[in-house]
């Protein structure tokens, strides 16, 4: 009786086995989850890069006119001052005694021209000693202005509005004249970014041409500014060529020396442009050529590109994608040519190997 049971249970079991592996068949391919981004159109030359520090665009490094000892100075550095508003001064004992000296001298002068011009009335005196007379008097009363000059420069006031960067000197200290004892930053015509460049890079350069700053002192943000100074000539102890770019709309706390990364797009690169895709874009990439995904529908498609150089910006290509098309940034190190693929939302992280199934 069991040889019958077994051919009636035999093509049963075949029959379920067929089914089963008939219905794994029909089971959706399963996508890969990936980050998708634009490609974009930016300019045809790699922007120039550098490091600068910020500065007032007015830096005043003031002294006094005549040597003495500092009497006192009135502000600390980093003090807010006003234009007009003390800032040091040396001791006046000697400028005074000196300007007594000269004072003295000068109206003697003018009491012995007036001695004279009678005395040539009475023609006791010639013309020529009347004369000899009326230059002493006349450079008595030019020596008295130019001690009276000089001691309105044994004080030092501010320049104009703005903040004490440097103080170079303490009270008491003997000082010669000319030898800076402050530096002020005036605020009357904004910050600018101080920075040098090779030859090379300088060449590419013009006034005017656009710039992006970017300083840790602010996280995430960037400043506008525009290339205004170009040096004639290069410092001959660097070789490098200073340039100075005026900061658009300086934040509140913007201040002398902060370090800043400046991101310079030269005139030259601006006239004609290619198509940029991130670097996460670029898969098997070997000299100037390499390959990316692009999306289509819900296929990722390889392609060649052709890499023309790599900018903070993204990846400038000469050719293989054009700008608007969405290549795939995440994930794209495990696609293959055709693969399905399901776009990421902004929240979700795409892991390695990670695939989805189809709906």
């Amino acid at each position: 009786m069991a040889r019958p049971a077994a051919r009636v249970l035999l093509p049963l079991l075949l029959t379920l086995l067929c089914g089963c592996s008939a219905h794994s068949g029909d089971a959706p391919p399963r996508r890969n989850l990936v980050h998708v981004a634009a490609a974009v159109t930016g300019p045809a030359t790699p922007a120039v890069l550098t490091t600068g520090a910020i500065a007032n665009k007015d830096e005043a490094r003031l002294s006094f006119k005549v040597p003495g000892v500092i009497r006192a100075i009135y502000v600390e550095q980093g003090a807010t001052v006003h234009a007009g508003q003390k800032l040091a001064q040396i001791d006046l004992g000697e400028i005074d005694a000196q300007v007594a000296q000269v004072r003295a001298l000068a109206e003697k002068a003018e009491r012995d021209q007036a001695r004279g011009e009678r005395l040539y009335a009475d023609e006791v005196i010639s013309l020529e000693q009347l004369q000899d007379l009326r230059t002493q008097n006349a450079t008595a009363k030019a020596q008295l202005q130019a001690i009276e000059f000089n001691r309105g420069y044994a004080i030092i006031t501010a320049p104009g509005d703005g903040v004490v960067l440097r103080k170079l000197v303490q009270e008491r200290e003997l000082v010669q004249a000319g030898a800076p004892v402050l530096v002020i930053g005036t605020r009357g015509r904004g910050f600018v970014a101080r920075a040098a460049l090779a030859d090379r890079e300088l060449v590419q350069l013009k006034l005017g041409d656009p710039a992006e700053l970017r300083l840790d002192a602010y996280p995430g943000k960037v400043l506008s500014g525009e290339l205004t100074e170009i040096a004639g000539a290069a410092d001959e102890r660097t070789g490098l060529f200073p340039i100075e770019v005026r900061v658009e709309d300086p934040p509140a706390g913007l201040a002398s020396g902060m370090v800043t990364k400046l991101r310079l797009s030269a005139a030259a690169g601006r006239a004609s442009t290619l198509t940029y895709v991130p670097l996460a874009a670029i898969i098997e990439g070997s000299g100037d050529a390499a390959s990316v995904f692009v999306l289509d529908h819900d296929r990722a498609r390889r392609r060649d590109v052709k890499v023309a150089f790599i900018d903070p910006a993204g990846v400038a290509l000469a050719g293989g994608v054009r700008p608007g098309e969405r290549v795939v940034t995440d994930g794209a190190l495990y696609l293959e040519d055709n693969d399905p693929v399901e776009i990421a939302t902004d929240s979700a992280r795409v892991p390695a190997d990670s695939h989805v199934a189809a709906r």
